[in-house]
C-alpha cells in the first residue's frame, strides 16, 4: 500500500518535505501493497503466484494504476462465480479488498474486513490444517501485506496507540522468523520495511527521540545506504544540531553514486540545511538544480515552491506548483503538494474559491481513485 514531516521554520499548511522520510510534510504516503511480498511461504507446486492464485496479475496491474473500485467489482465477481477455491486465493483477494477499502477511504468496512478474521495465527490460517491442498508444507498462508494492513487500520481510524502496538508486534513476529526462516534476506527486507513505517509515524508526530534510536539501529543493519544516511541528518536537524547534520550530509555525498536520484538526495540534502539557516535564495538554487535533473522529483517541486512562498514570491510559487501538475500530472497528483498549492491561491487571490474548484474540477478528471480531492477544501 501505499502508508510521510515537517521541517523547521514552517507554518501548519505549509511543510516542506523532508529529504526522503517515510513519513512525508503533510499527509502519509503509505507503502503500497505490491512491494511487499505476498506469502509468508508459498506452496512448493510452482513458485508464479498466477499460477497460484486467480488472476492475480490483473489486481495488481489495476492497482499500479489507482484503479481500486475496480479491483473492488473484479474481487466482487471472482467471489459470486466461486473462482477462488482455495485459501491462499482467498486471503490474496481479500487482501487486495482490504486495500482498496482503505484507498477510498471506506475505513469502517475495511475494519470490518479485518475483524471477520479474528486471530491471524490461528490454526485455520495454517497450510498444515489442509494437508490435501498443500502437502508437506508448513507455516502461516496469511500474506504479510495482510498483517501490515492489521496494524496501519487502526492508526487509519485514529486509534494512534493501537496501531503503534500492533507495528512493535508484527517487529517481533519478524524477528522471530528470521531466527527460524532459511529465507533470511526476506525476513531482513521485511524487518526494514517495519521499521522505516515506525520510523515514519514517529517523526510525523515529532517523536524524535524514538525515531533517533530507530535511524541508529536501521544503519546497523544498511550502514551505506545513503537514503536511511540522510534520515539521520534530518533527525539532527530537529533537534536543532545543524552541524552534526552537516557533517552527516558530508557522508552521504561521499558515497560517490552518480545516478541522478544519488545527486538530487544530496541536493536536497543541502536545501535543507538552506531551509532550516533561512536561506531560501540557496534552497531555490539547489531545489532548480534537482528539478532539472529530474523534472518527477515533486519533493523539490513541492519545497522550491515553499521557498519562493518564504522569499515573499507567492506569484512564482504557484507557477512552479501549477507548471509541475500540467507537466506530470501523474506523479505531481499528490495530497500534500495539492494542499499547499490551495493554500497558496487563498493567499494570493480574493476569488481562491473560484480558483480551487476549477483545479477541484481538474482533478476529478485526471485523478486516480485514491485521491483525496478534500485537501483543495473546496
Amino acid at each position: 500500500m501505499d502508508p510521510t514531516p515537517p521541517e523547521s521554520e514552517t507554518r501548519p499548511e505549509f511543510t516542506p518535505s523532508s529529504a526522503d522520510s517515510t513519513v512525508q510534510s503533510i499527509n502519509p504516503v503509505e507503502s503500497r501493497p505490491e512491494a511487499t511480498t505476498p506469502f509468508e511461504s508459498v506452496p512448493s507446486r510452482s513458485n508464479s503466484l498466477d499460477e497460484l492464485t486467480h488472476d492475480l496479475t490483473s489486481l495488481h496491474d489495476l492497482s499500479t494504476r489507482g484503479q481500486y473500485q475496480s479491483i473492488l467489482e473484479k474481487i466482487s465477481q471472482s467471489k459470486s462465480l466461486s473462482l477462488l477455491t482455495y485459501p491462499h486465493e482467498r486471503l490474496t483477494y481479500l487482501t487486495y479488498q482490504i486495500i482498496s477499502l482503505i484507498k477510498l477511504r471506506r475505513l469502517d468496512e475495511a475494519s470490518h474486513e479485518l475483524n471477520s478474521l479474528h486471530d491471524l495465527d490461528g490454526e485455520h490460517y495454517r497450510y498444515e490444517t489442509f494437508p490435501e491442498i498443500y502437502p508437506n508444507r508448513k507455516g502461516s498462508i496469511v500474506p504479510f501485506s495482510l498483517r501490515w494492513i492489521h496494524a496501519l487500520v487502526p492508526i487509519k481510524l485514529g486509534d494512534r496507540q493501537e496501531g503503534l502496538d500492533r507495528l512493535y508486534t508484527l517487529l517481533d513476529f519478524v524477528r522471530e522468523r528470521i531466527k527460524v526462516k532459511e529465507a533470511h534476506e526476506l525476513w531482513r527486507t521485511r524487518e526494514v520495511f517495519v521499521m522505516s513505517c515506525l520510523l515514519g509515524f514517529h517523526l510525523g508526530h515529532k517523536e524524535f527521540g524514538v525515531a533517533l534510536e530507530l535511524v541508529k539501529e536501521l544503519l546497523q543493519r544498511k550502514p551505506f545506504d545513503p537514503v536511511l544516511v540522510s534520515k539521520l541528518g534530518y533527525v539532527q536537524l530537529q533537534f536543532g544540531d545543524v552541524e552534526g547534520a552537516k557533517a552527516t550530509f558530508r557522508r552521504v555525498e561521499k558515497m560517490g553514486d552518480e545516478t541522478p536520484q544519488f545527486k538530487n538526495l544530496v541536493g536536497r540534502n543541502k536545501a535543507l540545511v538552506h531551509v532550516v539557516e533561512k536561506d531560501f535564495v540557496s534552497a531555490v538554487r539547489e531545489y532548480e538544480e534537482c528539478i532539472e535533473r529530474d523534472s518527477f522529483d515533486v519533493v523539490a517541486v513541492n519545497n522550491k515552491a515553499l521557498c519562493l512562498m518564504y522569499s515573499r514570491d507567492l506569484s512564482d510559487a504557484i507557477k512552479v506548483m501549477e507548471s509541475a501538475l500540467e507537466r506530470v500530472p501523474t506523479v505531481a497528483l499528490d495530497e500534500s503538494l495539492v494542499g499547499n498549492l490551495c493554500s497558496m491561491y487563498e493567499l494570493a487571490y480574493v476569488n481562491h474559491g473560484d480558483v480551487k474548484k476549477t483545479l477541484n474540477d481538474w482533478i476529478a478528471r485526471v485523478a486516480p481513485d485514491d485521491f483525496d480531492s478534500s485537501c483543495t477544501r473546496v
